[in-house]
Parts: structure tokens; sequence; C-alpha cells
């Protein structure tokens, strides 16, 4: 197996994740600033042309972070799970990763891709950069909301660290340093925050 790698928080999830479960692969560095994502011969692996993507060993092409990120958690079964043992600690994972993606990181992302990172972005998709704000806006309300959640408990699910933490840390580390601060009011998520990023796979 390889794993297409590049800068950006979508490839640290999966690197996050494989040294928490202790994995190590051979990585193939793209220039997501040249572009070289969007054009062949990356596309024809991944027509998506986004990074990272894990290429199994036999040419079968996996994309997508939780796809990716999943597959390595059912084929090392001797390391911990970070989705969960049980149908109930899988769905919970599931669940809330899922409300991070959608609610969260993306409107965040887009947010950069529509204003600090519109120059790089509108030759490759479709910018909206009078919506950038608003995404913004979006990604904070839902942080507040999630803040309120994290009352009284370690991590996203409560004493269980998983993949939803590392999907969330990602995004919300990468794009403190562009535009888009911790809010310092939300004192569960700050903490939350230094907790995850104490964990020694958050420099991966």
């Amino acid at each position: 197996m390889r794993l297409y790698n590049s800068i950006g928080p979508n490839p640290k999830v999966v690197r996050m994740f494989m040294k928490e479960k202790g994995i190590e692969l051979p990585t193939v560095e793209l220039d997501l600033r040249g572009g070289e994502n969007r054009r062949e011969p990356f596309l024809a692996k991944n027509p998506s042309g986004q990074s990272p993507a894990l290429e199994l060993d036999d040419g079968t092409i996996l994309a997508e972070i939780t796809a990716i990120c999943e597959y390595l958690d059912d084929t090392h079964k001797s390391t911990p799970s970070l989705i969960g043992d049980t149908p109930q600690q899988r769905a919970e994972t599931h669940m809330w990763t899922r409300r991070v993606d959608l609610n969260i990181c993306e409107p965040m992302a887009n947010g950069f891709r529509f204003a600090e990172g519109l120059k790089m972005f509108q030759p490759r998709i479709r910018c909206l950069p009078e919506a950038a704000a608003g995404l913004k806006a979006t990604a904070q309300d839902k942080l507040a909301w999630l803040d309120k959640l994290l009352d009284g408990k370690q991590f996203i699910a409560g004493d269980r660290f998983t993949l939803a933490d590392i999907l969330l840390f990602c995004f919300v580390d990468f794009f403190a340093g562009v535009g888009q601060p911790i809010n310092p009011e939300l004192k569960n998520i700050v903490a939350w925050h230094a907790r995850v990023k104490a964990r020694p796979s958050a420099s991966a």
C-alpha cells in the first residue's frame, strides 16, 4: 500500500489516524499548490482530484478520509479501534464524525476556499466569495453548539478518543492559523483542543 499525501487538513486526518494506530506506509507527495492533484496521472487514480488517496496492494484506490481510516482500522485489529469495538460504539463514532464533517469541517473549509484560498481555488472549483463569511459563521455556530455538549467529557464521544476527534482537531487546528481562530470563550473546545494537541499523533 501507499498513501498519496499533501499539505492541508484532509491528509493530516489520515496521517494522525495512522500514527494513533502505529501504521507506517510509503507516501507519494502531491504538489497541491501546483495543481498536481487536478490533472493526470493522479486523476486516473482519484477522479475527484482530492488528497489523500490510499492505493492498496492490488491497485485499488480508496479516497475520502473516513473510508480510508475505516479501512485501516478494520485491517489493523492489533491496535485499539478508533471507530469502535461494538455496533453501538461504531454507530456513535459514525454519528459524531458525520456531524463534525457536515456542520463544522465543510463550511470551515469552504469559508477558507472562498476567501483566503480564493486565488488558488478559483481556477479549479466553483467559488462563491460572497458566501465565505456566512460559511465561517456557520462553522463557529456549530462549534459553540458542540462546546456545550463537551461539558464534562474528555472527547466528542465521551471517554473514547475516535475518528471524530481526529477529524475535528485537524480542521480546527489548521484553519485557526488562516482566518478562523478558536473562540477563547468556548472553554470546552479550547480544553479539548489542548488535550488532543498534546497527543504524540498531533504532530503527524
